[in-house]
């Protein structure tokens, strides 16, 4: 699972890959509109998912996440290993049109890093330029993966890693945010004047913000544990993030992973603060890994990820979830019985943005892909009473 942004998060996805046993084998997608909708062609939705309208499918294969759009909500930035389109072997960072229709040069993605290194959370600015964080500069290779240590599943934290910004044709990279440590995970306000991000120069995996304008940094989080992936309110006077808040044993091992450059993902919830870190309080009290936050439109819910329900089984199943900021009205959005993570609202708020193992090529599932949704705020009758025209795994 990641973070709202993380390498980790990647690194999650190849272990719930590595074990997934089925997917979706619905493939035809709708093109009409929501006034001429029919249900029966929305071969992509599954039933429950009343607030999504006209899946369409992006990526068709290798493991494709977190996708988020540009401020004028025309493209998608978005990392991938997929070897069609990336022979590097670990992930870099693509923009796409949000579309899905190519390019001038009939190219349906644009590399934007360098090929080189292990890259992660790629995010536009408002002037179309994308920041990412990338292992590239200390090594043109790949950095090794770690996923398991002395039994317990972990996340590599790459002290390599730096934070870039570069057009999003690739051209003009240049370090925006480095130095000893860990820096990765950033995303930016939707004012375009702060960029909130990961590191772990204070010695903790802590929250940082970095004004574009002045360079200045501010430390945001203080607590003991992994504060990560977190996104800026429509305003940008709020942040969520996901944290773990490690006690007792379980503080000294996440301290002695830590030393080694590596974390284990658990206990995940998530947290609300204003712009400066102040009156930070806690949304979820949900077991297993709550994490991949983004605000809703209204700036009064939280769309998230979670296998809180699924713990009983096997807590491999991650599906979307909403809430209100005071811990009430948790309401689950996605249905499809695999792996739904990294919603992002376009900036109008009309279209949800996804990464799903729905519609899989291959079983069982060795691939995660980008889907782009209509946001249906208020469900009719026509989407309640919905029947999906394949079976859910």
């Amino acid at each position: 699972m990641h973070t709202r942004c993380s390498r980790a998060g990647f690194g999650f996805i190849a272990f719930l890959l590595a074990l997934a046993t089925a997917g979706c084998d619905a493939s035809s997608r709708s093109t009409s509109g929501p006034a001429a909708y029919d249900p029966a062609t929305d071969s992509l939705r599954f039933a429950g998912e009343v607030h999504l309208r006209n899946i369409r499918q992006l990526t068709f294969g290798g493991n494709n996440a977190e996708a988020y759009w540009s401020f004028d909500n025309e493209q998608l930035v978005f990392q991938s290993d997929w070897d069609a389109i990336n022979d590097q072997g670990c992930d870099q960072i693509y923009v796409m049109n949000a579309d899905g229709r190519p390019f001038d040069d009939g190219q349906p993605y644009r590399l934007v890093s360098t090929g080189r290194g292990r890259t992660t959370c790629g995010y536009f600015l408002p002037d179309g330029r994308v920041i990412y964080a990338s292992t590239h500069a200390a090594d043109p290779a790949c950095p090794p993966t770690v996923m398991f240590e002395q039994g317990r599943y972990v996340w590599p934290i790459y002290e390599t890693y730096d934070i870039y910004v570069a057009n999003a044709d690739g051209s003009g990279t240049e370090r925006l945010i480095g130095g000893p440590g860990y820096d990765a995970e950033a995303t930016v306000s939707p004012d375009g004047r702060y960029v909130v991000f990961t590191s772990t120069r204070s010695g903790d995996l802590e929250l940082w913000r970095y004004e574009i304008a002045t360079g200045e940094l501010l430390q945001l989080t203080h607590d003991l544990g992994y504060d990560g992936g977190a996104f800026f309110s429509p305003d940008s006077k709020r942040i969520v993030w996901r944290a773990s808040r490690p006690t007792g044993k379980d503080a000294d091992v996440y301290r002695d992973l830590l030393a080694r450059g590596l974390v284990e993902p658990k206990a995940l919830n998530l947290f609300v603060a204003d712009l400066d870190g102040s009156n930070a309080r806690q949304i979820t009290d949900l077991p297993g890994a709550n994490w991949a936050p983004f605000f809703h439109p209204s700036g009064e819910k939280i769309l998230f990820t979670s296998n809180h329900h699924t713990l009983a089984e096997d807590g491999r199943l991650f599906d979307l979830f909403m809430i209100n900021l005071d811990g009430t009205g948790l309401e689950q959005i996605t249905h499809s019985g695999t792996f739904d993570a990294f919603p992002m609202f376009s900036f109008d708020g009309k279209k949800l943005a996804f990464a799903s193992n729905r519609n899989v090529s291959r079983t069982p599932s060795r691939e995660t892909n980008i889907f782009v949704a209509d946001w249906i705020e208020n469900p009719e009758p026509v989407d309640i009473n919905f029947q999906p025209p394949h079976t859910t795994p």
